[in-house]
Parts: structure tokens; C-alpha cells; sequence
């Protein structure tokens, strides 16, 4: 059993005991506290929930919305929804905030509350604590019967949602429809079933093939869109006569494309693709985390633009965004996000500009691919013993490569010419994460190692 308390929200398993997994009182409990929290700083009494279609989703989503109401809040509930589609509700609704019941990539044991703020992005580092604050001194208070909070279902919203990305200059569904694509997808049975297909058809994309697009919870395989999870559709387009595939996670935030032969087109290159379609028609600034594909930089210089390295974390990304004026950004998991439509990873926005990408170039994604600079990362971690100062480790790295253009805004980065290593501490438990990356594998494993080997010694030294 698991409890994660985190600054954007609160995961864990179902089942067990209450303060050990995500039980029905802790479920009460942190969307009290999140209720608190909305009512005091904005004072607005109107949340926006939305889940996936996870086994427990409706068990969490009634205990959320009974909570909520039993504040005083008026919950507008639009069922089976996308985490992008939630975040854009907020604002449309002028609501205090959102929860998203969703654990994203996570098994279908696991369900999380993700928060939103009052503009539909998640809640800060600062703002979390306040949440977390709330809940662990229960310093909460429900309304009296004359003052519950009111219950309604919207429907609409994915239609809304679907209808503002149409409506984006960028996204030409003529050309679309024109390509006549052929289009297998995996939507992992959860809410992206429902989404995908809606889309593709409002994109005048008619010849889909539906993998696994029952909205029952019911994972077929590991939900994150990594190649070793998608087998099963790598075998259908590999055996079929498809021009590309669709894939994305149980809340439809990441997107991961297949070519036409049934190879990993990358979800590193899922932001590069749609970076190079947006910077080919507009000058600007770039952003994703330190640990994204250096390709995006690349793509972005040639085209007269700027590329900024956020922290870890999409709420890191987007306030770096927001700083530098980006016109596209996210992270290398194969998060979108597209400013002109909202300030949050969106797989389908991501999915309407790559198609229209696609159809312009007349090329096979096999091609579109190749023409991108060809980047590898190997990731890589350490497990140290408790009594290990992982801090003081990271400052000795960066004394020990004081050479090298170094970044420390999240743990250590290191640049070497075009490549790079970076270290990043976990906040759970004593282990140092290594990313690098080269423009080969066999390259970008020897970098890792190279680094692995020096935090060796440094904490022999100690020893």
C-alpha cells in the first residue's frame, strides 16, 4: 500500500488503511482540505471535477464531489474526461478550481487528486503546502444544511474543447482531410476512448483503428506510452497499411506517435515535431525541462528562435514559459503545451497540430523523423544508503566539472559540447537520478557511466 503527499496533489493505492493508501477518509479528508484552500483565497464556491476512467474512478469521484458539496461548494462534474479538458473548464466555468482524479501513467491500483488553480494550471510549490497544511491540522469546517453545495454534469465540455482546437489558426483540417490519413490508436480503455475518436473525426479523419478504446479502467498493458508497452499496436501497423499511430495515457496529457512501419516515432520528438510545425509558422522562444531532448534547442535556434531549460515538472515549464513569452513548450514524456489554447500538457491539441504538420510536409512520419537532428538519453539511477548527503555529492559534481557550462535550477546539469548529464535527487528516497544524452546510445550510456563512476568515488572519499 502507498500514500504519496505531494505540493500538486495526492496519490496512492486503493485499499488498506486510512493513512497508509488512498482510502475513502483520505480521499475526504485532502478534497476538504482543497476546498478550504479555494474558498479562502479566492472565495469562489465553484470546483470543476473530471476523471479517467480508472477501476475506482467513480468510488473516488462521488466521495470528491459529496465532499466538496459538503463544504458549500457548488461542484460542476464533467464525468469521464482528459486532464487538459478539466484545466480548460476552470477558466470557461470561472471557477475557483479543479481536481482531476487521475494517476496519470500509473497502474489501475493507483488514483490521485490533481489540483488546479483558479486559472485552470496547477496549484504552486507554496500553494500545495498551504493544501497539505489544511489537511494534516484538519482545519476544515462544513456547511450547515441550508448551505450544502449544489451537483450538475456537464457533458459539453470535451465538445467545447475539441470545437477551441479546431478554431486555432495552426490547425488546418482541410489539409487533414485532404491526406485522407489511415490511423491506428491506443487509448489504453480510459478516457482517451471517448476523446481520441471525437476528435479525429471532427478532423476529417475517418480510417482509425480502434485499439483498446473502452473506457471500463481496464488496462491492457502498462499505461505509460513507453515502446515496450506498445507492442500490440507496433504489430497491428507493422502488418496493416496505416499512415501513423496515436497513443496516449489513461487522463490524455501525453502523446506518443508510431510511424507507418511500426517503429517508436519518440516521445522525446512528439514536442520536437509539433515545436518545428509551430516555429515554421510563427518566430519565438521554446521551453521544456532539463531532462527533454536537446533536439528541441536545436530546432528551435535554426529557426530563429530561443530555447529555455525549465525544472523538472510542468508547472516549473509553464512559469518558464510564461517568462520568456514561449510559443510552445512541455516536457520530452510527450507533453504539448500550447499557449494560444491553454497553459497545460494537452494530447489533443498535440494530436490536431501534428497531423496538420504531417499533411503539410507530404512526407511519411518515417521521413518527418529523420529530418531531426537524432539525439539518445540513457537513464540511469543510484541507490545510495540514508547517511549519504546527496546535496553535498551534487555540489562536489559541480566543483568537479566547474569547466563545463553548468545548470543548477534542478539538481546539477552538465553540458558537453552537444551533449549533456543531469542528476536530479529524489524527494521520497536516497537515490540520485542520471539522465544523458548523446547522439548515440552506446555514447550516452558511456556518459552515464562516466558520471556514475565519479559519484562512486566521491562517496568512497567520505566513507
Amino acid at each position: 500500500m502507498a500514500l504519496i503527499k505531494s505540493i500538486s496533489g495526492i496519490r496512492g493505492t486503493i485499499g488498506g488503511q486510512a493513512g497508509e493508501a488512498l482510502t475513502p477518509v483520505d480521499v475526504v479528508k485532502f478534497a476538504a482540505a482543497y476546498g478550504t484552500w479555494v474558498l479562502q483565497t479566492t472565495g469562489n464556491n465553484t470546483i470543476i471535477v473530471g476523471r479517467d476512467a480508472r477501476l475506482s474512478g467513480d468510488m473516488v469521484n462521488k466521495l470528491v464531489c459529496a465532499t466538496l458539496q459538503g463544504l458549500g461548494i457548488n461542484v460542476v462534474d464533467l464525468g469521464l474526461s482528459t486532464t487538459p479538458t478539466v484545466e480548460m473548464a476552470v477558466p470557461d466555468y470561472k471557477a475557483g478550481g479543479g481536481i482531476i482524479l487521475t494517476a496519470s501513467h500509473n497502474p489501475k491500483q493507483w488514483n490521485a487528486l490533481k489540483l488546479l488553480n483558479h486559472k485552470g494550471e496547477f496549484i504552486s510549490d507554496a500553494e500545495g503546502k498551504l493544501v497539505l497544511e489544511l489537511a494534516d491540522k484538519e482545519a476544515f469546517e462544513f456547511a450547515q444544511v441550508n448551505d450544502l453545495g449544489t451537483y450538475q454534469h456537464d457533458d459539453e465540455a470535451l465538445q467545447k474543447h475539441i470545437d477551441m482546437i479546431l478554431a486555432l489558426p495552426l490547425v488546418d483540417v482541410n489539409a487533414i482531410k485532404e491526406k485522407d490519413f489511415s490511423v491506428a490508436i491506443d487509448c489504453v480503455n480510459s478516457s482517451g476512448g471517448i476523446a481520441i475518436p471525437m476528435l479525429l473525426e471532427a478532423l476529417g479523419v475517418h480510417k482509425v483503428e480502434k485499439l483498446f478504446c473502452e473506457p471500463d479502467g481496464n488496462f491492457p498493458h502498462n499505461p505509460e506510452p513507453l515502446p515496450e508497452n506498445l507492442r500490440e499496436i507496433a504489430r497491428v501497423i507493422e502488418k496493416g497499411k496505416f499512415d501513423l499511430g496515436i497513443v496516449v495515457d489513461p487522463d490524455v496529457d501525453r502523446l506518443a506517435l508510431v510511424n507507418e512501419d511500426g517503429s517508436m516515432f519518440g516521445e522525446e520528438y512528439t514536442l520536437v515535431a509539433v515545436a518545428d510545425y509551430v516555429l515554421k509558422n510563427q518566430v519565438g522562444n521554446t521551453v521544456s525541462n532539463l531532462s527533454s531532448t536537446r533536439a528541441l534547442r536545436d530546432v528551435t535556434e535554426k529557426a530563429g528562435g530561443q530555447y529555455y531549460a525549465a525544472a523538472v515538472g510542468e508547472v516549473n515549464v509553464v512559469n518558464m514559459m510564461k517568462a520568456e513569452n514561449a510559443i510552445i513548450g512541455g516536457e520530452g514524456n510527450g507533453g504539448i503545451i500550447y499557449p494560444e489554447l491553454h497553459y497545460g500538457r494537452d494530447a489533443l491539441v498535440g494530436i490536431a497540430l501534428f497531423l496538420t504538420h504531417l499533411a503539410k510536409s507530404g512526407i511519411s512520419m518515417t521521413r518527418l523523423r529523420a529530418s531531426y537532428p537524432n539525439y539518445h538519453i540513457s537513464k540511469n539511477k543510484i541507490e545510495l544508503t540514508p547517511d549519504v548527503d546527496v546535496d553535498e555529492v551534487l555540489r562536489q559534481m559541480q566543483e568537479r566539472y566547474a569547466k563545463q557550462p553548468i545548470n543548477t535550477i534542478d539538481g546539477v546539469k552538465i553540458e558537453f559540447d552537444r551533449e549533456w548529464v543531469h542528476l536530479r535527487k529524489s524527494n521520497t528516497e536516497p537515490i540520485i537520478r542520471i539522465y544523458a544524452e548523446s547522439e548515440s546510445n552506446a555514447t550516452a550510456d558511456h556518459l552515464a557511466n562516466k558520471i556514475i563512476a565519479d559519484i562512486k568515488e566521491i562517496i568512497s572519499a567520505k566513507a
